[in-house]
């Protein structure tokens, strides 16, 4: 059983009606709804709005991996929290960054960069190639 929890900072939902009716339970509502067919998986979900952003020290000891989606209030993570996630990375925590979480407090802390990227749109095709089809998360 892999204990997972999925972090949303849950602002465009709450914001913005078109995003609200694409995902009326927050896209951690989504995503979990999604994994939910996974018998192995034992989900929670936590928000930026929640006490300690829902990332509490017993919730991210029982964690075994956390997904991230961030957007745009990433300034909004306290360092204290951002401390105590990196804390349990560098424990064996899995961390998966969705969508803009590139720009997260965790992710650039762990990558040890500013995580700015460019991007063009020119109708391009992007090819991924699974090096471990037997991975979990592949």
């Amino acid at each position: 059983m892999v204990n997972l929890v999925i972090w949303n900072e849950f602002v465009h939902e709450q914001e913005d009606e078109h995003v609200k009716s694409i995902y009326p339970n927050g896209i951690h509502g989504c995503i979990k709804e999604f994994l939910s067919n996974d018998s192995n998986l034992n989900i929670k979900t936590a928000t930026l709005e929640e006490k300690e952003h829902g990332l509490t020290k017993d919730l991210l000891e029982n964690t075994d991996v956390l997904i991230w989606w961030g957007h745009k209030a990433h300034n909004l993570v306290e360092d204290k929290i951002v401390d105590r996630v990196q804390q349990r990375i560098l424990e064996g925590m899995g961390l998966i960054v969705l969508h803009s979480g590139h720009h997260s407090k965790i992710f650039r802390r762990m990558m040890g960069t500013t995580a700015n990227l460019r991007w063009a749109e020119r109708g391009e095709k992007e090819r991924v190639w699974v090096c471990n089809p037997g991975h979990p998360i592949a």
